[in-house]
């Protein structure tokens, strides 16, 4: 039967990249909304069958959309779409059928899919929803997203020759905010970050991995720290081990949360 699905992500490319996702998949029809509140609208009045939900957005996030549609008579099965695993338990223990990482690829969102397209096809019941399928969901989440025993989130998109590509985050010698973008800075330039509007969402979609907060603007990789010095009104000038040897200003603030990240 045909699936209505909600894409619900404050960032538009996000919401692009993912309904572009979908277009392999006939039986289901993408509609999007960029806020909690219109995310609740449209699942009032437009009888959404799924939502494909981003968690952290500004103002009220995911689990604020989840919890009012829980509200209405007709509830639409939810899978939650952010780019870290924090909140996965928290995303079943809520009912969520299924939690997908950004990136998200197209094999795994077709797994998704077809869990999608079983439940709906179940007649209500307990145990469609809820708890006694924790365990083995957090399991599936796991092995999918290639995460068990390993450092979360391994690779970053970013746009590069007019496509997106993922590259190793071990590759990133730091990540710096301007204006407008969102830059990776590497051994062979600057790239912009897909999907990332911030720094403060660079570090959500870095967490777990060796990645330190210099200052407002940058965010530096520890592995490629070439060295570092104190400097004048406590702060600390660090140089990276790129081949511009980029030099990074930890402000005072964060010299106490440098040196313990690095272990002195």
């Amino acid at each position: 039967m045909p699936i209505r699905a909600l894409i619900v992500d404050d960032e538009a490319p996000a919401r692009d990249e993912l309904a572009y996702l979908l277009q392999a998949h006939r039986d289901v029809e993408a509609l999007q909304a960029a806020s909690a509140e219109e995310a609740l609208e449209r699942i009032a009045f437009d009888h959404v069958d799924l939502v494909f939900q981003d968690i952290q957005m500004p103002g009220q996030d995911g689990f604020h959309v989840l919890s009012g549609a829980q509200q209405l008579p007709h509830t639409p099965l939810f899978v939650f779409v952010t780019a870290f695993d924090t909140h996965a338990i928290r995303a079943f223990e809520e009912n969520a059928a299924d939690y997908l990482l950004k990136p998200v690829s197209p094999d795994r969102l077709a797994k998704s899919l077809e869990r999608v397209r079983r439940l709906l096809a179940e007649p209500p019941a307990p145990a469609r929803q809820g708890a006694p399928h924790l365990s083995g969901a957090i399991e599936r989440l796991l092995s999918s997203a290639g995460q068990a025993g390993a450092k979360p989130l391994g690779r970053l998109a970013v746009e590069q020759g007019g496509r997106i590509a993922l590259i190793p985050t071990s590759d990133v010698v730091l990540i710096e905010a301007d204006d407008k973008h969102v830059l990776a800075v590497t051994d062979t330039g600057k790239l912009t970050c897909h999907g990332l509007s911030t720094l403060a969402k660079a570090c959500d979609r870095l967490a777990g991995l060796p990645f330190f907060q210099a200052n407002r603007a940058q965010l530096i990789n520890l592995e490629r720290i070439a060295e570092f010095a104190p400097w004048f009104g406590g702060k600390y000038c660090v140089v990276m081990a790129d081949p511009a040897r980029t030099e990074v200003t930890v402000s005072r603030n964060r010299a106490r949360a440098f040196k313990e990240s690095i272990g002195i």
